[in-house]
């Protein structure tokens, strides 16, 4: 991902969380989600980073960029542990089921191999089926971790997966 790609990226993430989280996360939140605010922060992470997260897009056939992951080092609270960890992925409503998001996930994984990760993990809104069987046929297993965060006051759960890496 390069600055230039910011804006379109927060198009896909602020209409990622819009499709994907409809019903899951109170509507008041998703409706106050700002493509200009997510863009501005995609820029300032990207300016200000130390290389160790790696920021990945996805373009159709025709050059159009339709998806975005992001992965790094597991964060375990404020402290980076030996394993990676898929910090987002998201794809254009358009072109959910097309492949992108496999693709992007492909590469992610096999970016963490090679830098010799032992596990990539994830986190996922326990209710998001769609999202948690997409993981389960990637290979990615729930651990047992559980997780609520607060949402506009109303608490959601998430649930993490892991899968182990080849190094």
């Amino acid at each position: 991902m390069t600055p230039a790609d910011c804006d379109r990226v927060a198009e896909i993430r602020v209409g990622g969380w819009r499709s994907a989280y409809r019903g899951l996360i109170p509507q008041s939140y998703l409706d106050g989600l700002s493509v200009e605010e997510d863009a501005e922060r995609r820029r300032t992470y990207l300016s200000q980073g130390d290389g160790s997260v790696v920021n990945l897009v996805a373009e159709d056939a025709g050059g159009e960029l339709v998806g975005w992951a992001c992965h790094g080092p597991y964060r375990e609270g404020e402290v980076r542990t030996e394993d990676a960890e898929l910090y987002a992925i998201y794809v254009h409503p358009r072109h959910v089921g097309q492949g992108a998001g496999r693709a992007l996930l492909t590469e992610s994984v096999a970016r963490c191999s090679a830098a010799g990760h032992g596990r990539l993990l994830l986190w996922v809104l326990k209710e998001n089926d769609r999202a948690r069987r997409f993981y389960e046929r990637a290979g990615f297993r729930a651990d047992g971790a559980e997780e609520p965060f607060e949402v506009d006051g109303v608490a959601v759960s998430e649930v993490r997966y892991s899968r182990a890496l080849a190094r």
